[in-house]
């Protein structure tokens, strides 16, 4: 098996990683693993292609704007 070294990581970064790994219970080096086996398996023409499905099928509705609705709540 192939092996990766990855240099100059932020200290925040590693602890995130850390307190990641102990909610899943895995050591760093599984959840690192885990991390990368998933993004390696993202297909990103598939990606696109579901996107584009879900941008036909939602073509020419009327849709809110998510913005001003947080923002009126936010003033109650």
């Amino acid at each position: 098996m192939a092996q990766v070294l990855v240099r100059e990581l932020d200290d925040e970064v590693v602890r995130r990683l850390k307190r990641r790994a102990e909610q899943h219970g895995r050591s760093l080096q599984a959840e690192l693993r885990l991390i990368l086996e998933n993004a390696a398996r993202v297909d990103m023409s598939e990606a696109r292609r579901v996107a584009e499905r879900i941008r036909r099928r939602l073509a020419g509705r009327n849709h809110s704007d998510s913005g001003a609705i947080l923002a009126n709540d936010r003033t109650r």
